[in-house]
């Protein structure tokens, strides 16, 4: 029987194509981003998609009549959560998000739920809350996955809380369940995109800066990636044998490359992109501007990460039954 789930915070529909490509019946999305739900709906036609903000006193009014649910995934706003703030101040309204799933824990009783954030939500005040809160009706195991060790070409530690009503959820952090891939296996082919040269007219010092200090490790000649914004302690580039550093939601990584002995620079883009999150070609993402859809992936959950998570708790189910069986 194929597991009935809802998400919440559903973006784009990362969680959602995870659990659907193991067979998961997706019911009902629901996010405040018009277009998430644009791209949400594109891909899960079947499914009721919601346009709403959620609040602490949101409930079955949200989703209306659904019917049961098996699996909650919720993926609450992560922003005021993660060190990319730096030192700006922190919005509490926008942490408290990850509260509001709990009124549908309540109204639904899963037998499952996954809640993903950024591994920094763990420092959040209220967050022992929340496990306590959890911790009334399901065994809790929060942990910190890579998504790079379930195959996927892009280095990206997530926090996943998960929850099974009947017995402790698995552990599958610190495991390699599938190798990953490296940042040259998303590249498209060499002429599919317009570049320019890297030394043109007008081009920022710093991007100067980074693509010299890489020409001086790598050789003339080698590709590599440019890594803009956000803090880099590896000299603001990185090799295309290694996965992807993480992908956030600004336009953050150039390609590198060689013509004729001359280096030219273009940014990736979003058909790279969604490989490097692990999605397949057959999931859409034609909603929005090339910005939004950046954001949207920047934002998202890694499919192949949801996939194992709902595969290793439908097989202790599974194992659970025979147990059951064979002891009448």
């Amino acid at each position: 029987m194929a597991i009935r789930t809802l998400d919440l915070f559903c973006g784009g529909g990362g969680s959602s194509w995870g659990a659907s490509s193991f067979g998961a019946e997706i019911v009902c999305g629901v996010d405040a981003w018009d277009i998430a739900t644009l791209n949400y709906r594109d891909n899960f036609s079947g499914a009721k998609v919601v346009e709403a903000r959620l609040d602490a006193s949101s409930g079955r009014e949200v989703v209306g009549r659904i019917g049961p649910i098996d699996l909650l995934l919720a993926s609450p706003e992560c922003t005021n959560h993660t060190c990319a703030r730096g030192s700006r101040a922190r919005d509490e309204e926008s942490r408290e998000t990850a509260l509001f799933v709990l009124n549908f824990i309540q109204l639904f009783k899963p037998r499952w739920i996954v809640i993903e954030n950024v591994v920094q939500m763990r420092a959040w005040p209220r967050y022992p809350e929340l496990i306590r809160e959890l911790e009334r009706s399901y065994f809790i195991r929060p942990q910190i996955l890579d998504a790079v060790n379930f195959g996927v070409p892009q280095t990206r530690r997530r926090l996943f809380i998960v929850g099974d009503r009947e017995e402790m959820p698995s552990d599958l952090s610190g495991q390699v369940h599938v190798a990953g891939r490296s940042a040259k296996s998303i590249l498209d082919p060499k002429g599919t995109w317009d570049a320019r040269p890297l030394f043109k007219v007008g081009r920022a010092k710093d991007t100067i800066i980074r693509a010299r200090r890489a020409m001086k490790a790598l050789g003339e000649g080698v590709p590599f990636l440019i890594v803009y914004y956000g803090s880099d302690g590896a000299g603001g580039w990185q090799r295309i044998t290694r996965p992807l550093r993480t992908l956030t939601t600004l336009d953050r990584f150039g390609l590198v490359e060689w013509t004729q002995g001359e280096p030219t620079l273009r940014m990736l883009q979003v058909p790279e992109l969604k490989r490097a999150m692990g999605f397949p070609h057959s999931f859409k993402m034609n909603q929005g501007t090339r910005r939004d859809r950046i954001k949207l992936l920047g934002n998202g959950v890694c499919p192949p990460v949801i996939a194992a998570l709902l595969g290793s708790l439908a097989k202790r189910r599974e194992v659970s039954s025979s147990m059951a069986i064979a002891a009448e």
